[in-house]
């Protein structure tokens, strides 16, 4: 309830509208270095189209690792700390925050802008100067991880909020964010979006922006699926270390990882080996880290610290052992860390046995495998979309199929709740749970395409009126031909949803031969029709007090059944 009320003063209240881009931002676009990719022109322009709205913006940009994401938030930070607004960039880790701002500073180098950072790499001194500056306003942006969205950071005046690699953050976190203002600007970058967090934006309730043109010279990660072999490992590194480049070997358990380091030390006595995990003293791991960036050390034996957005050009091997263990939009991210420069990049996924890993960890290494190509991001989350089901969409389960909520019912409770806001009549509404136990969707051989199956759920999801499901009907068998029998059925249910809808049936269920339906009090049936009908034949009928309705039907099969029951409803009307 409290999230719901969230999204939909978002949609009353009315935020800051920013100004349209002027002279010094024309200025701030010229110095950027390089050449605009045209996804990466079109994201920029969309963001800042948002930002001159009075409806406070919530944009996803999504672009593979090293695609140019950060750019667009930079332009959006410029445009508003040039309108007196402080910017709020939220980051994972302390080593990502770090990395953000260096790239701010250098970015705003020649501006009178004021780039502060929060995070355990400060003493507690350094850290509480830095909060009350940004309270008294003397601080344009500030940078930090989940430490911002601690009770004590106060703002003077905050007009965006930029979330980096949103899938890592707990939904808890995103959301107090957002409680931050209701009116507060938010954009989430991410190279793949955790599927909760795509299905709001293939949905319509967040603005989604694609950046899937790569920048020029970058080369596809070859992908290798492998069982934890060290002859293979011997060679990976070694013909990495021998072209000038570094190696990333991702050992996810820190009690174990400086034994394995130890093990490849053995393995290979002739490179130089560090070790950095999220457990080590802040200032131990900052150091590790910049000796690796500056190639102080060949081999970074790690945990999946390197998750996030950080930048290694030279590293161009990543081995990933047990990578049967990590879900696909972490792979995914951790295979992105290498191959940010014009060469070649290899990722090998070590696996103990083929027989040992679950299926779906199997089908999660072979969707990442078959997504060499360059800006597969989007193309994975929709991947990951299909294996693990969207998640709840406000709650904190991250992935299980939608049931509790789907985007029809969302945008009801939404509407619902913006009417409260204002103080309007609420008009009873049910999303009916139909139990009939029939076999009803899109099979992959039908509509091989995943992307496309979910965009025609969406439009089922979302349809107004019997009309427009015809139109739809149309449209699916004009391109994939006649239906297979769980389209047919898949219809059939989304016509019966829509009348029980009109009906306010909450519930339909088929057991054993008989049907019941549920009955909202505010149902518009005629009492009267029913204790007639039920009166004629009482044998056939029984109604209980708690206005459930069952009987048995004369049709034994789908296609005259549900039928029947619309029939049914219309004469009881």
């Amino acid at each position: 309830q409290e999230l719901i009320g969230v999204y939909a003063a978002r949609e009353v209240h009315e935020g800051h509208a920013f100004p349209a881009p002027d002279h010094l931002y024309r200025e701030f676009e010229a110095s950027f270095e390089f050449e605009e990719t045209p996804d990466q022109e079109r994201a920029i322009e969309e963001t800042l189209s948002d930002m001159q709205k009075k409806k406070p913006m919530d944009r996803l940009v999504c672009g593979d690792v090293g695609y140019g994401k950060t750019e667009v938030a930079l332009r959006a930070a410029f445009l508003a700390v040039m309108d007196g607004k402080q910017v709020a960039v939220l980051a994972p880790t302390t080593v990502l925050a770090q990395q953000h701002l260096q790239t701010f500073r250098h970015r705003f180098r020649s501006y009178p802008v004021r780039v502060e950072m929060v995070s355990r790499f400060l003493t507690s001194k350094e850290s509480q100067q830095a909060l009350r500056d940004l309270a008294k306003g003397t601080v344009d942006i500030v940078i930090g991880t989940h430490r911002l969205l601690q009770k004590d950071v106060q703002f003077k005046d905050l007009g965006l909020v930029v979330i980096d690699e949103e899938h890592r953050f707990g939904v808890v976190h995103k959301e107090r964010l957002k409680q931050f203002r209701s009116t507060v600007d938010v954009m989430s970058l991410t190279a793949t979006p955790i599927p909760r967090t795509l299905h709001m934006s293939l949905i319509g309730i967040r603005d989604m922006g694609i950046i899937e043109t790569p920048p020029l010279d970058r080369l596809a990660i070859h992908t290798y699926i492998t069982r934890y072999d060290e002859e293979v490992i011997r060679d990976a590194v070694l013909r990495e270390i021998q072209r000038g480049g570094q190696v990333f070997f991702l050992h996810n358990r820190v009690e174990t990882i400086s034994r394995m380091a130890q093990k490849l030390s053995d393995l290979l006595p002739e490179t130089k080996i560090a070790v950095a995990h999220g457990q080590m003293r802040p200032r131990e791991l900052e150091k590790v880290m910049l000796d690796f960036l500056e190639n102080r050390t060949q081999m970074l034996v790690c945990s999946a610290i390197i998750e996030s957005g950080l930048d290694f050009p030279n590293a161009n091997t990543i081995i990933i052992n047990r990578a049967d263990k990590f879900g696909l939009a972490q792979l995914y991210q951790l295979r992105g860390r290498v191959g940010r420069s014009h060469h070649r990049a290899y990722a090998y996924l070590l696996i103990p046995g083929e027989k040992i890993i679950t299926r779906d960890a199997e089908r999660r290494l072979r969707a990442l495998q078959e997504l060499d190509e360059l800006g597969g991001g989007f193309k994975l989350a929709l991947h990951d979309l299909e294996i693990r089901g969207a998640g709840n969409l406000l709650g904190k389960q991250q992935s299980g199929h939608v049931t509790a909520v789907g985007f029809e019912l969302y945008t009801e409770m939404m509407q619902k709740a913006v009417q409260e806001l204002k103080g309007e009549a609420v008009e009873p509404e049910v999303e009916p749970e139909i139990r009939l136990g029939i076999p009803a969707y899109f099979p992959q051989d039908y509509i091989p395409d995943a992307n496309q199956r979910l965009l025609f759920y969406k439009r089922l999801a979302s349809l107004g009126d019997l009309k427009e499901l015809d139109g739809l009907k149309e449209e699916i068998q004009d391109r994939y031909g006649p239906y297979a029998p769980e389209v047919e059925n898949l219809f059939l249910v989304m016509y019966l949803r829509r009348v029980l809808k009109d009906y306010l049936v909450q519930q339909i269920t088929y057991n054993d031969g008989r049907l019941s339906l549920l009955f909202h009090p505010d149902s518009p049936v005629k009492v009267k029709r029913l204790v007639d009908l039920i009166g004629k034949d009482q044998a056939r009928y029984r109604f209980s007090p708690e206005g459930r309705l069952s009987f048995s039907p004369q049709s034994r099969d789908w296609n005259g059944l549900i039928p029947e029951v619309i029939g049914f409803l219309q004469a009881i009307e």
